[in-house]
């Protein structure tokens, strides 16, 4: 466990010291109508290469942002495979005070996909980090609306599958600096917003809220109209509908992830078609991994690149 908080907690004090360099990139943004609070812009970095009929939509976790030391190892190993790559933004992360998301709204993936700067590209792939791979899994299990057929295969790493059990491991008090840090950018996010538009709860009280269950009870039930937390987590949790899944896909894990323990997943890879994959990393931490990994795709080492090998097979 000792090791699993240190891959954790170095390779993101490493980019605060000597900050990850992305691919020479522009601006994206575009927007999406939202029944609730109207208009909401998004926004992220394209790194468009011209040769290229594909692209890799990378996608943060929970109070990341696209320019997270992930999501800028995720950019470098698609520009290395010769891939454009869109890192997306989900709404709020920007911090335009738009809005903020959950983790089962896909609706800002449909609308990066749909979107004209995509348009020309024949094959999307979707990465996505943490809660951004629960959000990615939950857009290869929604049954009720249809996808863009471009999208040809999906990765998640280090997602939490069950939103109860990983609500629960993260609210431990042995998780609480994890939890403050990813807190302190979610509240942030809501201050936000609440300057700009009402707020379905008193931004006083929200300041107050030290605990997953209580921002999920306060900010995320009210805004999207669940019944309750249990109520979001049973509706949301993309662990269940794995086994729906129809999109070519890569589910990675670490077993020393401290903020999402292995307990938590394990029992969600059960009986997975066999185009859904899943490969453990054995040691490292949360989004954090000894760089030579092979998972068995190709000769470049690292999770990335082997991510993007895989990719390219669909």
């Amino acid at each position: 466990m000792v090791a699993g908080h240190l891959w954790t907690i170095l390779p993101n004090l490493r980019h605060r010291v000597r900050p990850l360099r992305p691919p020479p990139a522009r601006a994206w943004s575009t927007t999406l109508l939202d029944p609730a609070v109207g208009r909401v812009t998004l926004h992220g970095q394209l790194r468009d290469r011209a040769e290229s009929d594909a692209v890799c939509v990378v996608v943060h976790g929970l109070g990341g942002a696209i320019d997270s030391q992930y999501t800028i190892r995720a950019a470098q190993a698609a520009d290395a495979a010769g891939i454009s790559c869109l890192r997306l933004a989900l709404r709020g992360a920007s911090r335009q005070g738009e809005d903020y998301y959950h983790a089962a709204l896909t609706d800002d993936l449909d609308a990066a996909v749909a979107s004209a700067a995509l348009q020309r590209y024949r094959r999307i792939y979707v990465l996505g980090y943490s809660l951004g791979g629960h959000v990615t899994l939950r857009l290869g299990t929604r049954r009720a609306e249809p996808r863009d057929p471009r999208i040809r295969a999906l990765v998640s790493v280090c997602a939490p599958l069950d939103l109860h059990r990983s609500s629960a491991a993260i609210d431990h008090p042995s998780r609480r600096l994890y939890r403050a840090h990813v807190l302190s950018g979610l509240v942030e996010i809501y201050e936000l917003v609440a300057a700009r538009r009402p707020v379905p709860t008193p931004i006083e009280v929200v300041r107050r809220v030290r605990h997953i269950r209580a921002w999920d009870r306060h900010v995320i039930v009210p805004r999207f109209g669940f019944r309750d937390e249990l109520d979001y987590y049973d509706r949301a949790s993309a662990g269940p509908r794995l086994p729906t899944l129809e999109l070519p896909t890569l589910i990675v894990s670490t077993t020393g992830d401290p903020m999402i323990p292995e307990d938590a997943v394990r029992p969600c890879l059960v009986g997975l078609p066999a185009h859904v994959e899943t490969r453990w990393i054995y040691g490292g931490g949360h989004v954090g991994y000894p760089r030579g990994i092979d998972l068995g795709f190709g000769p470049n080492r690292g999770l990335e690149a082997q991510v993007l090998s895989w990719m390219q097979r669909h």
